[in-house]
């Protein structure tokens, strides 16, 4: 199979599609458990409990940073009203009691105001999914065995619809056999994606160390990465990234649109996947 032969939307893909159907049936997708408990009567397991607390103080957000301000000034207030009525003179006096109370919570109520201060100051940032800045795009290489299209299409359609996949290329016995999805717009020509040059890819850092670990490699942050660089056929604003190896032959890389948005039920689950496409591409392309 020569690389960088493809053939662009060899299949249509619409929700009526016999093929579509055909895809659906042999690789059946994954039914959530409120859907697998109407099917057997229930859920038998333990119920979740619903945190009260915290859900009113995720609701309550602001309220609740600005707390310690307004304990350590009432406190304050408290202190300076009860100076006052109590006929004690202003003056600390260290061999008082009330005065070594009274400096006690003075202390106290400076600490409330400034970490209230500091909680207004320091917030999480908002994590938020972005619009990929490219342009989709469907090569398959057309030499694949009917079997490897499905399951390659069924990955992808489980893959977007379930993560925040928005690209996925296939690499596999230095060819590159699938682009799909959102990649970025060529310079040279307008309204064309970016090819992937499967050689270049396998000669960089990312590659060769997925191949030499033979594990995943879940890139959360890509640009925190140096290694981006050698992923260019990617939309320029892809926010984490996924290297699954497919045994010692190929690679899947997916791209998301949400930094640290692949769960480790997403990675595991892409573990599996990665194995399975390696076996049918094992079995289908003996002569690939």
């Amino acid at each position: 199979m020569e690389a960088g032969s493809f053939v662009r939307n060899p299949i249509p893909w619409t929700p009526k599609s016999p093929f579509r159907r055909r895809i659906d049936s042999a690789f059946p997708r994954s039914v959530r458990v409120s859907d697998s408990a109407s099917s057997d009567g229930g859920y038998r397991g333990p119920k979740p409990t619903r945190d009260l607390v915290a859900n009113w103080v995720s609701k309550n957000d602001d309220f609740v940073r600005s707390l310690p301000i307004y304990v350590g000034g009432t406190s304050l207030l408290a202190v300076l009203f009860n100076r006052t009525v109590s006929g004690i003179a202003p003056v600390a006096d260290a061999s008082s009691s009330q005065s070594r109370a009274d400096l006690l919570t003075l202390g106290l109520a400076v600490t409330n105001i400034l970490s209230g201060l500091v909680w207004l100051s320091v917030r999480p940032k908002t994590i938020s999914m972005v619009n990929p800045i490219g342009i989709e795009c469907q090569r398959i290489n057309p030499q694949l065995p009917t079997p490897v299209v499905s399951e390659l299409l069924w990955i992808w359609e489980s893959l977007s619809d379930v993560t925040c996949c928005m690209s996925l290329v296939v690499v596999y016995d230095r060819s590159c056999i699938l682009q799909i999805g959102f990649a970025a717009e060529s310079s040279e020509i307008e309204g064309e994606a970016v090819s992937v040059d499967a050689i270049t890819l396998m000669q960089g850092s990312l590659y060769q160390g997925v191949m030499k670990s033979g594990v995943q490699n879940y890139l959360a942050n890509l640009s925190l990465y140096p290694g981006k660089s050698e992923l260019p056929f990617l939309p320029l604003n892809t926010q984490a990234v996924i290297l699954q190896p497919l045994g010692d032959r190929g690679i899947a890389i997916i791209g998301g649109d949400t930094i640290r948005g692949f769960t480790t039920s997403d990675q595991a689950w892409i573990s599996f996947i990665g194995e399975k496409l390696d076996a049918t591409l094992v079995k289908c392309l003996v002569n690939f």
